[in-house]
């Protein structure tokens, strides 16, 4: 008979780590390709009279949204599908953010914010001909939690006889790239466009791109969890027969990529000839 050999709980440790990191690299790879099949969600967000409907209308090419001088003008979503090098882009522009008694902005502001926790990248923008004051400072530390990317947009920097003074970035608002433009001019917004190109990791060749599907992140994202779940169980427990039945269902959820897995595609590298044992 073939000897079995038992492999340790240290030994299945490491085995999983190096599944779990291999997964780690594929679902960031997947996440971009997703990005450049089926497009990246831009939400432009910041306080009222910052430009926004002008930045729209800028990257649309159209007059798609009203534009006044009047703080408050845009008071619901307004959406543009747009292609840079044909790279899908869905532009979304939102209501301004401050406080307000007016119950018909109260709703564009909350709408604002639903857009804001959905979107793959932020456009914040910021009027840079005055001055970053704290309420922005504060507007800017709550984007930073909230999850998305942030891009910082000094706006409107034609009104300006010296350069923009620098924003002082809070330390917990991480993610946060800054460009100066004149979204009414046109003075940056070339370098705006790539900036944007490169945050989905934007090749003219697409070689080498995995372009994954919605339900492929759903699946990678559910095997994931599994292999967090059953690297719990083995700390905590160190509950082998539980971390084989996650890995079980780690395989299947990437079988629904690939159609049928077989066990040693994923549990190969944990199992090979061992057994789980202590």
């Amino acid at each position: 008979e073939e000897e079995i050999d038992f492999l340790g709980d240290g030994q299945v440790q490491s085995r999983l780590t190096t599944v779990m990191n291999t997964l780690a690299e594929t679902r960031a790879a997947a996440r971009q390709g997703n990005l450049l099949r089926e497009g990246m969600t831009v939400v432009i967000a910041g306080r009222p009279n910052a430009g926004k409907s002008t930045l729209l209308n800028a990257l649309a090419g159209r007059d798609t949204a009203i534009v006044t001088d009047i703080p408050g003008t845009t008071r619901d979503i307004l959406r543009e599908h747009i292609q840079l090098d044909g790279l899908p882009l869905h532009i979304i522009d939102t209501a301004g953010l401050r406080d307000s008694n007016d119950a018909v902005e109260q709703e564009g502001i909350r709408r604002a914010w639903a857009e804001i926790e959905g979107a793959d990248r932020i456009l914040l923008l910021h009027d840079a001909s005055q001055t970053f004051d704290e309420q922005e400072q504060d507007l800017l530390t709550q984007l930073g939690q909230a999850g998305p990317p942030i891009t910082l947009v000094q706006n409107k920097i034609d009104l300006l006889t010296v350069d923009a003074v620098p924003v002082m970035v809070p330390g917990n608002a991480k993610n946060i790239t800054e460009i100066a433009v004149s979204a009414r001019s046109g003075t940056g917004l070339q370098t705006l466009r790539e900036h944007l190109k490169a945050c989905v990791g934007y090749e003219a060749s697409g070689e080498g791109q995995f372009m994954a599907r919605r339900r492929h992140l759903q699946a990678l994202d559910s095997a994931q969890q599994h292999l967090e779940n059953g690297q719990q169980q083995l700390q905590q427990y160190a509950a082998g027969e539980l971390l084989a039945e996650d890995l079980r269902q780690a395989q299947q959820a990437l079988g629904e990529i690939t159609g049928e897995v077989s066990a040693d595609e994923l549990l190969g590298k944990i199992f090979s000839s061992f057994c789980i044992g202590k």
